[in-house]
């Protein structure tokens, strides 16, 4: 997801995003953990886009 993107959703819509990351990552977690990881770059790709919405949103809460 591009930054841009994200700075046009409304707020709602990116934490529903953010939820729905956070339930993917853990998923992958339990296929870890399991030892059948087929895509384990998603890990970061994943971590990252949370990171991305994290911070859109609170440049949105201080505005």
């Amino acid at each position: 997801m591009k930054p841009q993107e994200l700075r046009d959703l409304p707020t709602g819509e990116l934490l529903e995003k953010e939820k729905a990351l956070y339930a993917e990552l853990s998923k992958l977690n339990t296929q870890r953990y399991t030892g059948n990881v087929e895509k384990p770059h998603r890990f970061a790709l994943l971590k990252k886009d949370i990171a991305r919405i994290r911070t859109v949103l609170k440049g949105k809460k201080d505005k």
